[in-house]
């Protein structure tokens, strides 16, 4: 029984040299002097907030994309024990001792180290030489823009990263697809795709390009197999729902997570949340959810609410009004009904509170058991401190001529009676019986006499208006717009029929008890719009770049400059790298359509497996470039270099494949290749050469004299900072 113990257990195991060899290289290059220097760094001023919001678990949201490659730099400080405390306000700030510069900047400068030995695979899976292989990822190695890129607390060594494997893991998938279908390998390769692609779609939203790509790949790649008809039709099914579930529904349930875990994180409320619905902020502790524990669910006659646009544009606000009239003549000479001013104001106030009357009873207050409030009722709103009814009618608004003036009315004895009931709408009701609740119903405010819309117009009103926000009544069309809709978002029953003591009433705070927790999908399709929708102005930046410059490197970024010293950091890359990636591409474009044009005419230059090799480079290498790179002469955004690295790292992955092709090909007898090679080593060698160049801006050190920073700037469009003695 114990018979195996006779023989000593042996484990073999077969090491790739070449890999072991690059990542090594890949962790001294990202690696090495990773505090320095021991200052913000360009956009770590950007992402450096978000960490120290993570750590203190305040809600916030970005713009640029989703939450994962934040939650990544966060982990980074996490095991760094930051305690988010550090003031992120200026470029070239010196970092206090609290936080871990090194584990900040650790994650990136893996994720930029590892994409060394996948660039090497990449290539093996692709079917080329390990010599071609070794190439591209020496390549990578030596490019000084990834090394900069990859050395701070940034997100594009990452999102590389994610990209790359995720393509490795395809190759890996399709290449085990001929001979050992459905094994344990091809599920984990495939599985693994879908996780990368979700993983670098979760870090920014452009590797979605990358993704798309793939996907392409894939359904071009099972369009194929349908015509195999060696398999069945239920080999067929299984194969498409197997790339169904790893490709797309895994991908979805994956982001879903980032979304789950960045909301479960960031539970307490912060600056950024103002920008949320008043239903998401109830959802956060501190903040709204501290004013609004504890408030009735449903508006009943006599409720006190204030009342909150949904838009939020350009600002939140508010409905208010106060003891001020229009002026009786605007500017331009228009008469106004001189009546009480209404507006939406952005700050809390109590002339925010708005009281709900039935316009059958006088009373103001809650009566027992509560009348709720449903939709199609009619209301009047009467204004909680000057007790004026909320009014429209047919004068034009102040600053909107074709939209109504709105105002609380005054009685002058004239001929201009009170037009002042209201029929609430519930916008998102169930039915048509749903009563009206606090923060959750969305409602507009129908006019009845003249069906005009209650509307924010989002316009300043002058001095007189205190240059508050103009509210209209909108004449109702088919559509509607978020401007016109509002909810409740404080909310008390009233209990006091006497001014003096509702004011007093109107400055306490709540006391009734009742939840108001938005499930996880509300909240994050609440969150992901914002993300898609909200845009921060933008403004020409002094490193901003159009994606015409990134090809030729006519640009540059300072990422950080000593403040004593010469030495400073540039993001920068190896030129004669980016010039040969160009050409390379040329060459492969070139190359294609003289053999498509052969091809054509019956003249097969390369054999059939060479040219399928060829084109399935050009699917990964080509199309990784063009998705990652043509997408941004479509986009209104502010544009930096380092926007291209994506796009540039398929690039230079072209180039050994290229002079592979060129010289099994093109190079027949004996003497070609010789002096084909030997080019090729002294190019490399200049690649070192350039590589070893720039060293000093890539590295932030050693500090370089006057004259040593002018030798660097090869083109005049790069701005190497120069001090002036």
């Amino acid at each position: 029984m114990l018979g195996f113990l006779k023989n000593p257990v042996v484990v073999t195991a077969e090491i790739n040299v070449n890999l072991v060899v690059l990542t090594v290289m890949g962790l001294i290059s990202r690696l090495w002097g990773l505090s320095y220097p021991r200052a913000v760094v360009f956009d770590e001023v950007y992402y450096g907030q978000f960490v120290s919001l993570y750590m203190k678990r305040i809600f916030f949201v970005d713009d640029s994309g989703p939450p994962f490659g934040h939650m990544l730099l966060a982990l980074g400080g996490y095991l760094g024990g930051f305690d988010g405390n550090f003031l992120w306000n200026r470029i070239g700030a010196e970092y206090s001792m609290n936080v871990p510069v090194w584990s900040l900047r650790l994650l990136p400068a893996l994720a930029g180290a590892l994409c060394i030995p996948l660039a090497y695979q990449i290539l093996v899976e692709l079917q080329f030489s390990h010599c071609a292989a070794l190439g591209g990822a020496l390549l990578i190695l030596l490019e000084n823009s990834l090394i900069t890129q990859s050395r701070f607390m940034l997100l594009e060594s990452i999102l590389i990263f994610f990209i790359l494997l995720a393509v490795l893991s395809y190759l890996k998938f399709y290449n085990l697809q001929r001979h050992s279908s459905f094994s344990a390998s091809w599920w984990v390769w495939l599985l693994l795709t879908g996780v990368a692609c979700s993983c670098a779609v979760g870090v920014k939203y452009m590797g979605l390009f990358t993704y798309m790509l793939l996907l392409a790949i894939a359904g071009l790649h099972f369009w194929q197999m349908l015509g195999n008809q060696n398999l069945s039709n239920v080999s067929l099914l299984c194969h498409f729902l197997a790339r169904g579930l790893a490709l797309i529904i895994i991908p979805m349930a994956m982001y879903l997570s980032f979304f789950y875990v960045h909301l479960t994180l960031l539970y307490r409320s912060g600056p950024h949340d103002q920008i949320m619905t008043s239903a998401f902020q109830a959802s956060l502790e501190g903040g709204l959810a501290r004013i609004t524990q504890g408030q009735p669910l449903e508006v009943a006659y006599g409720s006190q609410i204030t009342l909150r646009n949904v838009f939020g544009k350009p600002m939140q606000c508010w409905l208010h009004s106060h003891t001020n009239t229009y002026p009786i003549r605007y500017e331009n000479g228009r008469g106004s009904s001189h009546q009480q001013q209404v507006t939406c104001y952005p700050f809390k106030d109590v002339n925010n509170w708005w009281i709900v009357k039935d316009p059958g009873m006088q009373q103001l207050v809650v009566s027992n058991p509560p009348r709720p409030v449903r939709h199609g009722h009619i209301v009047q709103l009467v204004h909680g401190i000057t007790t004026r009814y909320l009014n429209t009618h047919d004068v034009a608004a102040p600053l909107s001529p074709h939209s109504q003036e709105v105002s609380c009315y005054i009685d002058y004895n004239v001929s201009m009676p009170a037009q002042n009931l209201w029929r609430v709408e519930i916008v998102n009701r169930e039915s048509d019986t749903d009563v009206w609740k606090t923060i959750l119903s969305e409602v507009r405010f129908v006019h009845v006499n003249t069906s005009a819309v209650l509307k924010l117009s989002g316009a300043s009103l002058p001095e007189w208006g205190y240059r508050q926000l103009e509210v209209v009544g909108e004449k109702l069309s088919k559509g509607y717009h978020q401007s016109m809709v509002w909810n409740v978002e404080e909310h008390r029953y009233g209990k006091s029929q006497e001014q003096k003591e509702r004011e007093v009433e109107l400055h306490s705070p709540t006391q009734m008890d009742i939840s108001k927790n938005l499930s996880f999908m509300a909240k994050f399709t609440e969150l992901q719009w914002k993300i898609l929708t909200l845009k921060n102005e933008d403004t020409e930046h002094k490193y901003s770049s159009s994606a015409l410059d990134w090809i030729t490197m006519d640009t540059n970024i300072a990422y950080w400059l000593h403040p004593t010293s010469g030495a400073q950091i540039h993001l920068l890359g190896n030129v004669l790298t980016w010039a040969s990636a160009n050409v390379a591409a040329v060459i492969y474009v070139c190359l294609s359509l003289w053999y498509l044009v052969r091809r054509r005419r019956k003249i097969y230059d390369i054999p059939e497996d060479a040219w399928q090799l060829w084109v399935s480079a050009g699917e990964i290498c080509v199309g990784g470039w063009a998705v990652n790179y043509l997408p941004f002469f479509l986009m209104e955004k502010t544009l930096f270099l380092y926007h291209y690295l994506p796009a540039l790292t398929f690039q230079i992955l072209l180039i050994p494949i290229v002079l592979q092709h060129l010289s099994d090909y093109l190079c027949r007898s004996l003497l070609p290749k010789t002096m084909f090679r030997a080019l090729i080593v002294a190019w490399f060698s200049s690649v070192y050469l350039v590589y070893s160049t720039f060293s000093p801006v890539t590295y932030g050190e050693p500090s370089l004299s006057v004259a040593g920073l002018k030798d660097l700037r090869w083109k005049d469009s790069w701005n190497i900072l120069i001090r002036k003695q």
